[in-house]
């Protein structure tokens, strides 16, 4: 990865934060996006190499000017991560449908709009699009259908570029995490859009942002298409396949098992 140009969207917290760490550890140039700006000291100490752009991925030329910038400070691109993404916790018969277009603009049009400015120099380096998605992405979780259909949708995206450039050297990742120990549950909106302000699982029982930043390098690194991460998500993809109507009587029990879950 030294020297290797590499853009992370909302790279302020959780894995997106992770992985700019573990890329400015190996030497890449990192160019750090979000709608805040990435502010951590700690990062900047790592590489001289970071360049943050305060992007809002939901709006168009944000993503436009977020590529161009990058372009101009290191003159090529190898790596887009497309990590910026916002969950929701709330029943479809009551939430609000704002919530559902803001997870659709975020999750599934952020990856767009950067995809599809970055793709010529992507396919110029021959270079790697990732996209993180999650297992909501393969099986749809109650009281997450925002979510679950944002995940669908890029993984969907994702896999017709793919096949689009299949013959030109590009290569394109999507990396499905489990449940992973971040912020995103605690900034999850609920049904009228607000910030659901806790989490509903055990934090410390689930895997790292840094554990997940680390297996998605290395599967940068082996251009791998897929990525399914801990061994419940492998089991509940595999299972989903057979038997999908057993698979949604076990993800309805688990998730109705959840603290102050909205369905029983």
């Amino acid at each position: 990865m030294k020297d290797k140009v590499v853009i992370i969207t909302g790279a302020s917290s959780g894995i997106g934060k992770a992985l700019a760490f573990e890329f400015a550890r190996l030497g890449a140039k990192v160019v750090v996006a979000s709608r805040s700006g990435v502010s951590d000291p700690e990062l900047f100490k790592l590489s001289s190499e970071i360049l943050d752009i305060p992007t809002d991925v939901t709006i168009e030329s944000d993503c436009k000017l977020l590529i161009q910038k990058a372009v101009k400070k290191f003159g090529r691109i190898d790596i887009l991560v497309n990590n910026a993404g916002i969950s929701m916790r709330a029943l479809f018969s009551e939430v609000s449908l704002d919530v559902i277009r803001q997870l659709m603009d975020t999750n599934f049009w952020g990856t767009v709009y950067c995809t599809k400015f970055a793709l010529p120099y992507l396919l110029e380096s021959k270079g790697s699009l990732v996209g993180v998605s999650s297992i909501a992405g393969y099986k749809g979780l109650p009281g997450r259908t925002g979510y679950s259909a944002s995940k669908f949708a890029m993984q969907g995206f994702l896999e017709v570029v793919r096949i689009e450039n299949m013959k030109k050297g590009l290569h394109v990742l999507i990396a499905c995490p489990g449940f992973t120990a971040s912020n995103i549950r605690n900034v999850a909106l609920s049904k009228d859009g607000s910030a659901q302000g806790e989490t509903p699982l055990d934090e410390s029982k689930l895997m790292t942002a840094q554990q997940v930043a680390v297996e998605i390098i290395l599967a940068i690194k082996n251009r791998k298409e897929r990525l399914i991460l801990t061994t419940m998500g492998k089991i509940t993809v595999l299972l989903n396949k057979f038997f999908p109507k057993f698979m949604d009587k076990m993800v309805f029990n688990h998730m109705a098992k959840e603290p102050n879950s909205p369905f029983k």
